[in-house]
């Protein structure tokens, strides 16, 4: 006996349609954050000086800026994957959970914008 209804059966889907893209993105984005943390360990082992200077010209080489960003950028996404999941599974309230889905929301793309921001413009060389 089966419990999913004739027309999930024909499509092939459940009932939310999406649960299994969240699951495959955060496993994506954790082998991406294990290959672009051991670049980071090693390009930080690489590093003569620990000067101002001399990190603002390690931030400003082309390739470096670039896995910099992309290491942010999936950084967020990861952590928002699973403190989504962490809030849908242990917050009970109804109002409670979006408005902690929608504050997680924010806060993960407030902190995503601030990295990339922060590492073009030591990149770019802005200062003030």
């Amino acid at each position: 006996m089966s419990l999913r209804s004739p027309l999930s059966r024909v499509l092939g889907a459940g009932s939310a349609k999406e649960g299994t893209d969240h699951w495959w993105l955060q496993r994506v984005t954790a082998v991406a954050l294990v290959l672009l943390g051991a670049w980071f360990l090693l390009a930080l082992f690489s590093i003569d000086s620990w000067t101002r200077a001399e990190l603002a010209a390690w931030v400003g080489r082309p390739s470096h800026a670039v896995m910099l960003l992309l290491l942010s950028v999936t950084l967020a996404r990861h952590s928002a994957l699973g403190v989504e999941v962490v809030i849908e599974d242990y917050v009970h309230g109804a109002g409670l959970k979006v408005a902690a889905l929608i504050l997680s929301k924010f806060a993960h793309v407030f902190l995503g914008v601030l990295a990339i921001l922060a590492i073009l413009k030591v990149a770019l060389g802005v200062t003030s």
